[in-house]
């Protein structure tokens, strides 16, 4: 990476000194053509003036010509008459430049003077009469740019300077890119160093990166991915025992059993046997949770759903169950907070029943003798909110996060001596999913737990609302046990 970074700002510095140099040519050549012209502008007024006072084309008026090019050794001037006839030439004064003259001594002909029209700059003489009298030519020696000596050495020591520039420039960029590469390619590795840890194993690596700049949210960011993948991890391990838990505790029940009737320590009387069936019968159960849990995570078909009045629901649930809370001391209560007595959603009955029922179930169970269980019905915004609220033994703040995971219960009041089989709330939570809904949790140790479901009235069909759903009553004849009570 940092070698990619440096080649690009180096070919940058190289492109904009390329670009400069020339620019700064054309701009400079275009400099001393302008003043070139200057130049014979002047002498060529100069000139005419001489000659108006003469008349003709005397030495006189040729003088100041010589004059101009004893002033400036390096330029070249030569005037011609009206005809084209040449009057004056430097070249026929060779003995004072040396390229007026050739190796053999003898003078350099008119015919020396640059062809080019850009090495040549030319001046009308007008007379006072408006009349052109002549032409007065000049160019540079040595030299096709119209460049003297003083120009050329300035342009050699502008080249020189850009050459210098261009130098430090390269050597700043490759020492500030290199160092700027560094420092990009440092999280980056970093991170990847961080991945390479938690690919061999290590789930508490973390980058530590944090910060407001694009590599401190992608550090927050990974570390938090990085997070969730070992409380992942770690939730897949627990559960896996937690599952071998919860079958090895019926079966081994069941084996002790049956090995002491065999060994004649336990006679094998019906009392026995039940004790045996009993076991069998809550294996079988949990079992079966599981793959119906499964079965719901896993279905991928559109759910059946049909117009429900929620408030029946609610209230025959209630009433089919307030005799199992009646046996436990505990008393049950339903309270209607819809406006008309009545709430139609589109929803699975069945499975609506079933999430019901496990929350009532929950609250039943861990709801100490005396207790109070009441159930609500209310409508909100375009959802129906069922609430269940107890006044059982609670749920530790810490713990309300991880009611809704598998095998979950509470190490220091939820012991599996009460029964349950750990799924209940785990497949709740899955069917209000299924509805597009959610289910939350209020808790207190020692004062009671408040479980509230909010399902959409309307299921959502291709990511828009269809309709109103018609009022249709679910048929429940009274006293009809809800699936999965």
């Amino acid at each position: 990476m940092a070698f990619f970074f440096v080649l690009t700002t180096l070919t940058t510095v190289l492109v904009l000194t390329l670009v400069l140099a020339v620019t700064w040519e054309g701009q400079f050549q275009s400099y001393t053509r302008q003043n070139m012209q200057n130049l014979v502008e002047q002498t060529a007024e100069s000139i005419a003036a001489k000659y108006d006072a003469d008349g003709s084309w005397t030495p006189d008026v040729l003088s100041y010509a010589a004059d101009v090019s004893l002033s400036s050794s390096d330029v070249g001037i030569q005037v011609l008459d009206a005809d084209g006839t040449v009057v004056y030439d430097d070249t026929w004064h060779s003995s004072r430049r040396s390229g007026g003259m050739t190796s053999t001594g003898t003078h350099v002909p008119a015919g020396a003077v640059p062809a080019g029209a850009d090495s040549v700059v030319t001046a009308d003489v007008v007379a006072s009469g408006g009349e052109v009298v002549g032409t007065v030519r000049m160019w540079a020696f040595g030299s096709d740019a119209l460049l003297t000596k003083n120009d050329s050495a300035f342009r050699v020591s502008s080249y020189q300077a850009i050459a210098v520039a261009a130098a430090i420039a390269i050597g700043t960029t490759i020492v500030i890119g290199y160092q700027f590469s560094r420092s990009l390619a440092k999280p980056i590795q970093k991170i990847t160093n961080t991945a390479a840890r938690i690919r061999s194993g290590d789930l508490t690596a973390r980058t530590g990166f944090s910060g407001d700049d694009e590599f401190g949210r992608l550090g927050e960011t990974f570390d938090g991915m990085a997070s969730e993948i070992e409380h992942d991890i770690k939730f897949e391990h627990r559960l896996t025992s937690d599952v071998a838990h919860e079958l090895r505790t019926p079966l081994m029940a069941t084996l002790a059993t049956v090995e002491a009737m065999q060994d004649g320590v336990l006679p094998a009387d019906d009392e026995h046997f039940e004790i045996v069936a009993a076991e069998v019968r809550r294996l079988s159960r949990l079992v079966d949770a599981m793959l119906h849990l499964s079965r719901i995570e896993n279905d991928s078909s559109d759910l059946a759903v049909e117009d429900t009045d929620l408030v029946y629901l609610c209230r025959s649930l209630v009433s089919m169950q307030e005799q199992l809370f009646d046996e436990k001391g505990l008393r049950l209560h339903f309270d209607d907070q819809t406006p008309s007595h009545e709430l139609f959603a589109e929803v699975n009955p069945d499975l609506i029943r079933e999430a019901i029922t496990n929350l009532m179930s929950n609250a039943l169970r861990y709801t100490p003798e005396g207790g109070r269980t009441l159930v609500s019905v209310a409508r909100e915004r375009g959802v129906a909110r069922i609430s269940v609220q107890d006044t059982g033994i609670g749920i530790a703040k810490e713990d309300v996060a991880r009611v809704f995971s598998r095998f979950w219960r509470s190490d220091a009041s939820r012991e599996r001596v009460s029964g349950g089989l750990g799924v209940g709330l785990a497949l709740t939570k899955e069917i209000i999913d299924r509805h597009n809904g959610s289910i939350s949790v209020e808790s207190e140790l020692g004062r009671g737990t408040t479980f509230t479901l909010r399902i959409p009235l309307v299921r959502e069909r291709d990511g828009s609302h269809s309709r109103e759903p018609r009022p249709a009553p679910v048929a429940m004849p009274p006293g009809r046990a809800p699936d999965g009570s």
